[in-house]
Formats: structure tokens, sequence, C-alpha cells
């Protein structure tokens, strides 16, 4: 009889168990159709990566149709209409108004800027000080790249080893630019792939043991517990990236992060290797190279940027356990 009892306790232990393994991820923020942009501010300072870029205001973004609400989702695109525009292209670059340190993000896209020479699009989070705080870049390419490639970048003492899906230094060389990258290989995650699928969800979750990127093409299958808002990454498979290992302590390196969509052109990345993807070599004026190469084409091909738009069904955030370290800024009204 005691052991019968002991087996019924034992039951109802696992079934607890597997109810709060169920709901460790609670959703804290939705980002729709219905509120992004009370959730988003627009930056239109200098553009830190040194673009050919000119980021537009809230006003502008709205007044010249860079930005808005369409086909049920957030429309974040670029000017392909002006010629020579003075100071870089007009475009759009939104960050979070809150803050997070770890937690599930998870966002549902339809589309993203379409491969294009001298563009440089990003889905990625940051913190303060750069790159003291970390960066995680989630949807990043140049060119006419055909896969994302996910980087972390870093302050020194940050590494992961080959065991991880990743490997090396993230504050390489020395600064963070290089950081430590892991390229896909999937041509469904990034321009035209992504986008004649239909897009699909990305996910990532950073916990202090890891920091893991998942990857689901619309075309399926999308795990039923996302749409049902009880996300459990343990049942998804494996990423189509983690970053974790004893050579970086996570909670020390990454905190503090903003959600940030951007669509920049040339810079320090599109700019620098514009003459090595042959595409674009071949669009380019013989007469200049890299960098003047990259700023004259996307100056004087407006069309080519018709596609470059975001198109953002949703993005939510979760936290474990029901409790999120988010930060929110203080804001003052007159």
């Amino acid at each position: 009889m005691t052991f019968t009892n002991s087996l019924i306790r034992l039951s109802g232990l696992l079934s607890l168990a597997a109810s709060a393994q169920a709901a460790a991820y609670a959703v804290q923020d939705t980002f729709d159709q219905t509120n992004f942009f009370e959730g988003f501010d627009f930056f239109s300072g200098q553009d830190p990566t040194n673009g050919f870029v000119k980021y537009s205001s809230a006003i502008h973004a709205n007044n010249a149709s860079l930005a808005g609400y369409a086909n049920n989702g957030i429309y974040l695109g670029v000017d392909y209409e002006s010629v020579n525009p003075a100071g870089g292209r007009a475009s759009v670059r939104v960050n979070s108004k809150a803050s997070y340190t770890k937690g599930l993000f998870i966002a549902d896209i339809a589309h993203q800027p379409a491969p294009a020479c001298g563009q440089w699009p990003a889905f990625w989070t940051f913190g303060p000080n750069w790159p003291s705080s970390g960066e995680i870049d989630i949807i990043e390419g140049v060119n006419m790249d055909t896969n994302t490639t996910i980087t972390l970048h870093t302050s020194k003492g940050c590494s992961f080893s080959k065991d991880s899906f990743s490997s090396g230094d993230c504050n390489a060389p020395g600064s963070g630019t290089t950081g430590c990258g892991a390229p896909t290989g999937n041509l469904q995650t990034f321009g035209t792939g992504f986008n004649e699928i239909g897009g699909g969800i990305y996910a990532l979750e950073w916990t202090s043991q890891a920091i893991k990127i998942f990857f689901f093409p619309r075309t399926g299958p999308i795990p039923t517990d996302i749409a049902s808002d009880t996300p459990d990454p343990t049942t998804w498979g494996a990423p189509a990236a983690q970053f974790s290992g004893s050579g970086c302590n996570i909670d020390e390196h990454f905190m503090n992060h903003q959600i940030v969509f951007d669509t920049t052109f040339c810079g320090d990345w599109a700019g620098k290797v514009f003459n090595d993807d042959p595409v674009c070599k071949a669009k380019a004026n013989t007469k200049s190279t890299g960098m003047a190469a990259c700023q004259a084409y996307v100056a004087n091909n407006p069309a080519d940027f018709k596609d470059s738009y975001w198109l953002i069904n949703s993005v939510k955030v979760y936290s474990e356990g029901g409790a999120l370290n988010k930060t929110t800024p203080k804001r003052f009204t007159s």
C-alpha cells in the first residue's frame, strides 16, 4: 500500500515537473501591427558603421513612406527613387525602447531586404558601451550574400571552442569588429531564398549557459508551441548556431541589449568587400574601387533597392520563470 501511494505521489510530481517545463517561458512583451512603433525608437544619428546612409526620424520616415504598417505587419524600407542623394541613401533603423538581459526572443518575419550590391541589412541586439556589453547578430549579410552569418561581438576574454557551432575569439582582432561568426549555409535564411518562401521565424535563446539561434522556414515545420505562446526550445532540435562552453562567461559579456532592425549601405563591411563580390564588381564604375565604388553604385542605382524592405509580423520577448530582466528608460514629459 505504501508502495502504491509512493507511485501516485511520484506521478503527481512528474506531472508538475512536466507542467513547469512546458511553462518555462512566459510572454512578456509583444510588438506587432498594433503597437510596434510604441515600443521602438527611430535612430537618426550618424551610422556607427560609417555607412552611406541617412537614417530617418519618425516624422521623415512617415512622410516619405519609409516606415509604417502594411499587410498586417511592420514595414521598414529605404529610398529607392532618389539619384545621388546628398550624404547617403535614406533608410530606417529602429531600436527597442526597452533593454533586455537574457530571455527568449522570437521574430516572425515575412520579408527581409532582397540582396543588392552595396546593401547591409541586419536584425540584431546590442548593449551599451560597445562591445563591452556584447552584440548578437541574428540576420546579417552584405551585397549579394545568400545566407545569414550569425555573429557575436564582445569585449576581451570571450571565446568559444570547436565543440560549439562556432569557435574563436569574439573580440577578434582586438576591438570586437570581427567577432566570432557561424555561417548557416542555409539559403532560406537570408535574402532571396528567405523571401521566396514567405519568410520564417527566428528565435534567440539567451541564457547564462548558451546563446542559441533557431530558424524555422515558413514552409515548416514550425513548432506548434510558438503559435500557442508556450515555447519550449528543448523540443526544437539542433539550433542553426550555438555559442557555449567554458571560454566565455556569458553573464559578464552580454547584458542590457536593445533589439534592432536596420538597413545601411556600404560602410565598414559592405563597402570594404564590395569588389570581392563578382556581381558587384562587374556592375561598378571601373574608375573606382572599394568604398568609392560602393557609394557611387548605391547613389546612382536607386531602383535596385525597391525590394530592400523589412516586413515584420511580430517580435515577442519571453522570460524564463515569468521574471524578465528588462530595463525601460525613464521618459519625461513637459
